[in-house]
């Protein structure tokens, strides 16, 4: 009974996290430019409230009385598991004062208006004032959670607990040890021809492409929509409404064509939740207080990835799919054929817009941010010296100059909505979705089903791998299960190294 009582509960805050992803989205999507000062109390109201109830003493008493009731189950049990996270999160939320809380609520709603406008002007002076408030505030929050090595620890643990700056930096050193050289040797090759991506692509027809291709991937438009929006996201109110966003380049087709497969990945991954676990805490992160199922989010950008590189940019759904395009865009593409396509969107050109990146050098990005961010929430470099620092890492990695804020630290859009942690989160996917896909590929009939253009043997893959378990294990405890092993660089560098020889003969 006290079980069920504590169910209940996490149900009511599922729904108030669903009320604040609600405005959020429509903030982003549909809300009007002088919405965002009234639009951030909202948001803090609505967050102190969740907090608050999550925290009280009433929850604490629900939470104590349904741990009696399940301490006799197994330790694997769901309803155990359930309570365990609960518990965690009840701890971990009660160590930040409320106050806290809204403040940094209050102001990402705010900076994300602040970001949008530095951005569009290219001016980083702009934003820097918001950005020093907010990096204190984070700052402030880490120290109230508390962490054993590094600050930044406190921050990554929200995104997935078992990354840490200890842990990250094994895993970046071999992934560079393991790409770079790979990176020198294809820019010593002659680039592919890419003029076509560049055409005059109205944008109506873009997004009728972009419907076509989430359809073909299997995103269920009964149980969710498709938007436009400054950075593309995607975002869950239960399974059975799950809504993507891209945006459009009239001269650049890949920048809508895999931002829309992208954030399908990260649909598909809600959309297959079991249904069981709805308004439950494997719905739910209820430790960083969002409406989200996924384990993690490096389990979340692992499907992302996977649907639009390893999926998205591999050969044979070219081989498949390019008449689609074709038709699609008959005089832009007349001169062009699948092989050309295929070699276009793969080509590798190290610039410095990690959503344009190749999946050559995009970790490199990642890296990029993961040690900035470290570094501004340990008090090592000051937000005045940010640009600086961002633009020195990107030539050292990349050998790339920034032209101005907006193609150098104005392109994302995180820092202002007070996401410090999660960055790293893309290497850990890409990492993941290799580790996963090798293993996926083993079974003949989810092989033969992708040389076909059929992606329904793969989604069931990852939906009774991944998806149907919302929350339930964390990261190495699904790899465990799908692969026999936990996080593995040495797959991601093997097929990337496979592809990249292929494409530019290596």
């Amino acid at each position: 009974m006290s079980y069920a009582m504590l169910m209940e509960r996490v149900g009511e805050l599922n729904d108030l996290l669903n009320a604040q992803s609600i405005l959020t989205w429509d903030a982003r999507v549909m809300m009007p430019e002088n919405g965002h000062e009234t639009r951030s109390k909202q948001l803090a109201t609505l967050s102190a409230v969740t907090r608050d109830l999550l925290v009280s003493s009433d929850t604490c008493r629900l939470l104590e009385a349904a741990e009696a009731d399940v301490n006799q189950l197994e330790e694997s049990s769901a309803e155990k598991a359930m309570v365990r996270q609960v518990r965690e999160a009840f701890d971990y939320n009660e160590a930040i004062p409320a106050d806290l809380i809204r403040k940094r609520t209050e102001l990402s709603s705010i900076g994300f208006s602040i970001w949008a406008k530095a951005r569009a002007e290219s001016d980083f002076s702009l934003f820097a004032p918001a950005l020093e408030q907010m990096v204190a505030l984070t700052r402030e929050m880490a120290e109230a959670i508390g962490y054993k090595e590094h600050p930044y620890d406190a921050l990554l643990y929200l995104y997935d607990s078992q990354d840490t700056v200890t842990t990250l930096k094994p895993l970046f050193s071999r992934l560079r040890e393991g790409i770079l050289p790979l990176v020198q040797a294809v820019a010593e090759k002659e680039p592919p021809r890419f003029d076509f991506l560049e055409r005059d692509y109205p944008l109506d027809k873009q997004r009728q492409l972009s419907l076509i291709m989430a359809e073909k991937i299997g995103y269920d438009f009964a149980r969710g929509r498709m938007d436009t929006t400054l950075h593309p996201f995607e975002v869950s109110f239960t399974r059975n409404d799950v809504r993507i966003t891209t945006r459009y380049n009239q001269n650049h087709l890949p920048t809508s064509l895999f931002g829309t497969l992208h954030e399908v990945g990260h649909a598909l991954y809600e959309q297959g939740v079991d249904p069981a676990y709805t308004r439950t805490p494997f719905a739910t992160d209820l430790v960083g207080l969002y409406a989200v199922g996924g384990v993690s989010f490096g389990a979340h950008e692992c499907q992302a990835r996977l649907w639009e590189n390893f999926i998205g940019r591999s050969r044979r759904f070219w081989d498949v799919h390019f008449q689609t395009v074709q038709d699609v865009f008959p005089e832009q593409l007349a001169d062009v054929t699948a092989e050309d396509f295929w070699r276009a969107v793969n080509r590798v050109s190290p610039g410095c817009l990690r959503t344009n990146a190749d999946e050559l050098t995009y970790d490199f990005h990642i890296m990029l941010r993961t040690d900035i961010e470290a570094a501004l929430i340990d008090g090592s470099l000051a937000v005045k010296d940010l640009p600086d620092a961002w633009n020195a890492k990107l030539k050292d990695y990349l050998g790339v100059e920034v032209p101005n804020d907006t193609a150098g630290l104005l392109q994302d859009f995180h820092w202002s909505s007070g996401h410090f942690g999660n960055f790293s989160n893309y290497t850990t996917g890409n990492v993941m979705a290799a580790q996963l896909l090798e293993t996926a590929r083993r079974d003949e009939a989810l092989a033969t089903g992708l040389e076909a253009g059929n992606y329904d043997p793969l989604r069931r893959f990852m939906a009774e791998n991944i998806y149907a378990h919302g929350r339930r294990y964390n990261r190495d405890e699904l790899l465990v299960r799908a692969t026999g092993r936990t996080l593995d660089p040495e797959p991601y560098i093997a097929y990337l190294n496979a592809k990249y020889a292929d494409l530019y003969g290596l």
